[in-house]
């Protein structure tokens, strides 16, 4: 007979591998973007794909301090 405590860690280990099989899933979507250079063409960059890509950049350093335990989120 499964305890009440081990369903409970069922449900929270499919809960927690469908979140990262979604993780993974954009994490494969921006490398593929980035690999494609943010489908931008180089004769046409100005200052707005600059700032996109920073805003983007500010995003993932929050996430990466968070998942690593850095910047602000360091102990």
């Amino acid at each position: 007979m499964m305890t009440r405590n081990a369903r409970n860690n069922d449900k929270a280990l499919a809960a927690f591998m469908t979140r990262k099989a979604e993780i993974d899933t954009m994490l494969a979507r921006l490398q593929a973007l980035s690999d494609e250079h943010f489908e931008a063409n180089p004769d046409e960059i100005h200052w707005g794909h600059v700032g996109d890509l920073a805003d983007i950049s500010k995003n993932l350093r929050e996430i990466c301090d968070r998942a690593f335990q850095e910047g602000e989120y360091a102990e």
